[in-house]
């Protein structure tokens, strides 16, 4: 099969090419995990196509661990016969058909964090076999692999060469939790987006190291501006919005109950800001109408695919209130003001004097569509406000 990503004289290759905004979708993990099946992708990508996510930007639906069953006489990954009867082939033939991209699940190891096949050592075999199915998305973990940099570097680099030499463009998402500080070097090993903290949990602050609630993974991307843009981001990992503690391991034995409807609301807006991937991980069968509308905002949703590619920096912190500022590529600024503190408290901010932007602006407030003549109101606890600041005639 000939290389797509040969033509070297081009600015962008088709590899450097991919993932130009962050990736939107769907992933298996939280809420299907080990039951993740043949008919749960299908079911989501019928969700996905009929509910107007796809037409707000969602395009991967991504199965996580848990899909392999081994690997055949010539050591190629075996889907679990059970639960994927028709193979991946069919699988992605009946997503593509809805208009919708596959992504799939390895391991730079000998085994998953799931205990089933990795692709240590098998890593130009299997990224053939991605792409002879037509695999539109690489998430590649960590888990039972050595912890020196070095080494995350060599193997992770070893599945980035297999891709760009398996004749498919396949979207490299490296999942190694950020404990190698991998906004550092992942975009060197062929990542398009990496993963920097681990696993979010369902909880707005889970005051544990070990179990990253939303505020614990948000603090973490303070100063990971610089690493991000387009074709490489910065991962803060999947949406806790709309689990409401159903997913088994972000909820951890039912110890985290899930967040508040503010709560997934700033949530999601933060992940906007953020130009972080929209990966989204409920049942999207059940999905509530205040949920979907929300993850399909468009204002939002715009903020976050903006093709100048910047991540929100903190720009004022008074008050428990954080603002963020992200420049767009149209010279405009999406503006977020966040009250971290667990009460309500009002807010008014002095464009010129706090955030040091001196002309004049057209202002949207995001939630409501209308437009305002300055950035104050009053928040609830954990709640923000999200606005667009287009410059205006001198």
């Amino acid at each position: 099969m000939s290389c797509l990503f040969a033509n070297a004289q081009t600015r962008y290759t088709a590899w450097d090419s991919l993932a130009l905004t962050p990736p939107m979708g769907w992933n298996s993990w939280n809420f299907f995990e080990a039951k993740v099946s043949e008919q749960v992708i299908i079911d989501m990508a019928d969700a996905m196509a009929a509910n107007g996510m796809k037409a707000a930007g969602y395009r991967y639906l991504v199965i996580d661990d848990h899909w392999v069953a081994g690997r055949d006489k010539h050591n190629q990954l075996i889907p679990d016969p059970v639960r994927f009867p028709h193979g991946m082939k069919y699988l992605v033939d009946y997503v593509h058909g809805k208009g919708l991209k596959l992504g799939i699940y390895s391991d730079a190891a000998m085994l998953t964090c799931g205990g089933v096949t990795g692709s240590y050592n098998f890593e130009e075999q299997d990224a053939r076999t991605f792409a002879a199915w037509g695999i539109d998305f690489l998430k590649y973990d960590y888990c039972n692999a050595p912890e020196d940099v070095a080494t995350a570097f060599s193997r992770y680099s070893r599945m980035g060469d297999a891709l760009k030499k398996c004749g498919r463009p396949i979207v490299y998402s490296i999942c190694e939790w950020g404990q190698r500080k991998p906004w550092l070097w992942a975009k060197a090993a062929g990542g398009h987006l990496w993963r920097t903290t681990w696993d979010s949990r369902d909880v707005w602050e889970s005051h544990d190291a070990n179990l990253t609630g939303i505020m614990e993974i948000f603090r973490q991307q303070e100063h990971l501006a610089p690493y991000a843009g387009p074709g490489g981001w910065n991962d803060p990992d999947l949406l806790m919005v709309g689990l409401y503690g159903k997913g088994a391991s972000s909820s951890v034995d039912g110890r985290f109950k899930g967040c508040t409807a503010i709560e997934y609301r700033t949530h999601f807006a933060l992940w906007c800001m953020l130009a972080a991937p929209l990966m989204v991980n409920m049942d999207l069968k059940r999905i509530s109408p205040e949920v979907l509308q929300l993850i399909t905002n468009p204002q939002l949703i715009a903020i976050n695919q903006d093709a100048l590619g910047k991540q929100a920096t903190t720009v004022l912190q008074r008050n428990e209130l954080q603002v963020l500022l992200k420049p767009l590529q149209d010279k405009s600024f999406a503006v977020c003001v966040f009250n971290r503190a667990a009460s309500g408290q009002s807010f008014e901010i002095d464009l010129k004097k706090e955030l040091d932007l001196w002309q004049r602006f057209n202002i949207t407030e995001v939630w409501s569509g209308k437009p305002v003549k300055a950035l104050k109101g009053t928040l609830d606890a954990h709640d923000c406000a999200v606005y667009i600041l287009k410059p205006g005639q001198k």
